[in-house]
């Protein structure tokens, strides 16, 4: 009786099932596991060559050909599978007569899931399904776990986002987004190298102090020097010592790691890319900016009116362009400015809903109050420029205002996409801003340390530059009508399973 039950519970589950099918193969002598397969075609190839055939047409045309099984059909002497590769699907039809008896066996006890190669010909079935007719096949990785129903596919985000690679099979579609994120930054290094002649760079990951912005940082261990390191917030330091050491242009796209939040537009882990130009300024950033965001829209979607979340996006340029302080003032319905008293923009702050902090300055309190009354209104792409000196520790003061920078952020469909700087060069007054960052590390834990070595580096001459840094993620969100960051990332942060 065990022993019955003992198959009963193997014949119940199906990976229990998988198993010993993948244990008889290996008893037989047989290869689970496969080897490398020379296929001839895709299944792409296939349908772009011999669409045209009559129903019925056979043709004595050879193809070596792999994939998975995606399903199949068994009606006695005849079997009909579907296999998926990188390009599309194909049918199999499969005949006794032609395989032998002990072949035709083993091919109705592959599953779906399984990953074959085969031999054969193509041919039309007389109901117009183009298909290869199989010689011979070889089982090239048997799969121990069931797809999901064919009919439902996978829907639980959080199990697509957990196991992408079940995500991508049962949902095909989810693949053209990766696919579009490819093509979106191959076009940006073709446009930043063969357009605008930057140079691509590789800066460190590991950094002995947090710079380049205000943000939480991963902290990890170096056992070769027993100290901590910082993972990188920004590549923005090690890029402009590039500028001090000789190069005109550079610019690197790479991963970012913050240790913040978790939402729809933020990930711990984010790609960007930074780019730094000697003797520019905000002006050829924002050329920039425009070029670079037309050229990815156009190598995605073939057009630069970019459909998103039920609106149209009109990615033509030139963008329009506002200071924060004339935006401030149009949200809160009120003058916002330098010239009201320190009282008077908590007083307006706390009004339109933002939590003020005892220690912030006029400056912070206005970058506050556009973000709470403005950002999620500027749908269109707009340039909000003049920052306060205070929110811009790296930016050049404006000549005609040393309270505010030269500085813009690129806003889209309510959401920051890249910030820009004319780049600070005086060391004297990075080291005062420095000195006041390691001053607020008291109350803030975001802001950066005192960096003795960039300062050094300012010290043997930066030329005036201008510099930006453009999300990645975002931009493919945007020209994939994404609206969610974990929609865009093959393997997003995900809490531990339980």
């Amino acid at each position: 009786m065990a022993d019955e039950n003992q198959v009963q519970e193997i014949e119940d589950d199906p990976i229990e099932v998988r198993r010993a099918k993948r244990e008889a193969i290996i008893e037989a002598g047989g290869n689970p596991y496969g080897h490398a397969f020379d296929y001839s075609h895709h299944a792409a190839d296939v349908e772009a060559a011999y669409s045209q055939l009559e129903d019925g047409e056979q043709t004595e045309d050879a193809v070596q050909m792999c994939g998975r099984i995606m399903a199949k059909r068994v009606q006695g002497k005849v079997s009909f599978f579907t296999m998926r590769d990188a390009t599309g699907e194909i049918q199999l039809f499969c005949r006794i007569n032609v395989l032998g008896e002990d072949a035709y066996e083993q091919l109705k006890d592959l599953d779906v899931g399984d990953w074959i190669g085969v031999w054969g010909t193509v041919m039309k079935t007389r109901r117009g399904q183009l298909s290869v007719a199989v010689e011979r096949y070889e089982l090239l990785s048997k799969s121990l776990r069931p797809l999901p129903e064919k009919f439902h596919g996978l829907a639980d985000k959080e199990i697509r986002y957990r196991q992408r690679y079940v995500d991508l099979i049962a949902n095909p579609e989810v693949r053209t987004v990766f696919e579009k994120r490819s093509k979106i930054v191959s076009a940006i290094r073709r446009y930043m190298e063969d357009e605008l002649g930057y140079y691509e760079v590789e800066t460190p990951f590991l950094q002995s102090i947090m710079g380049g912005a205000n943000a939480k940082p991963f902290v990890t261990h170096l056992n070769a020097l027993d100290r901590d390191y910082y993972l990188r917030i920004a590549t923005e330091l090690p890029l402009k010592r590039l500028l001090v050491g000789g190069f005109e242009r550079v610019y690197e796209l790479g991963r970012i790691f913050r240790n913040e939040g978790m939402d729809q537009t933020h990930n711990p882990e984010f790609t960007t890319m930074e780019a730094y130009c000697a003797f520019s300024d905000l002006e050829g950033m924002m050329q920039l900016a425009e070029g670079v965001i037309q050229a990815a829209a156009m190598a995605a979607c073939g057009t630069l009116q970019v459909p998103y979340q039920d609106q149209v996006i009109n990615l033509e340029g030139p963008w329009p362009r506002r200071t924060m302080m004339e935006l401030a003032s149009e949200g809160a319905g009120e003058d916002i400015s330098f010239e009201r008293s320190l009282d008077d923009l908590r007083a307006i702050a706390k009004r339109v809903g933002v939590e003020v902090e005892e220690q912030w300055g006029k400056g912070k309190l206005i970058s506050e109050i556009f973000e709470e009354t403005c950002e999620s209104k500027l749908i269109q792409p707009i340039f909000v420029t003049d920052h306060p000196l205070e929110v811009s520790p790296l930016a050049k003061k404006k000549p005609e205002n040393p309270d505010v920078t030269d500085r813009f952020e690129l806003y889209i469909c309510g959401h920051e996409y890249a910030n820009a700087f004319n780049e600070l060069n005086d060391p004297v007054d990075q080291a005062e801003r420095f000195h006041a960052q390691v001053a607020a590390k008291d109350y803030d834990d975001e802001a950066m340390g005192y960096d003795a070595d960039y300062i050094r580096a300012l010290e043997y001459g930066m030329p005036p530059a201008g510099g930006i840094g453009i999300g990645i993620d975002r931009l493919v969100m945007l020209l994939t009508d994404s609206d969610s960051i974990r929609d865009v990332l093959l393997f997003p942060l995900m809490r531990d399973e339980a």
